[in-house]
């Protein structure tokens, strides 16, 4: 159909001619209510914004004379995260003299990411930052 005659049908109908999908073949176009049109669009974007999982980035932050319950601790942290489907930085920070020391503490991160290796994967490995080696991890994918 011609876009004249749609038109015409349209203001007969007292309504608006919208164009669905300019993108096809001829364009699509309906004689809807403009207004009930644009607040359905609206709703319907809110209810997909609604359904969709956000994904938070949770930091642990280590040392590098750090015990080894205390890791413990720090990895069971980042198990929790990570069952929550959230992503983990992990930082290893270093003050002083222990900056000297920086390539032998790299262990403490590789340990850490063995020991959550069945339910995570290394999205960045790690790499220095300034005073601080920093290590991203990622639950993952089934």
């Amino acid at each position: 159909m011609s876009s004249q005659d749609a038109l015409s049908r349209a203001e007969e109908a007292e309504l608006d001619l919208v164009c669905v999908s300019p993108a096809a073949r001829p364009p699509v176009c309906k004689i809807i209510d403009y207004g009930k049109y644009r607040y359905e669009m609206i709703r319907r974007d809110k209810e997909a914004k609604k359904k969709q999982k956000s994904i938070e980035l949770k930091e642990v932050r280590l040392s590098p004379n750090i015990d080894t319950n205390d890791l413990a601790t720090k990895t069971n942290a980042a198990r929790k995260f990570l069952e929550k489907g959230n992503k983990v930085k992990v930082t290893l920070r270093f003050r002083g003299r222990e900056m000297s020391h920086m390539n032998q503490s790299r262990y403490i991160l590789d340990d850490f990411a063995k020991t959550l290796e069945d339910i995570a994967v290394i999205d960045k490995p790690s790499k220095v930052e300034g005073r601080t080696l920093v290590m991203f991890m990622s639950a993952k994918k089934n």
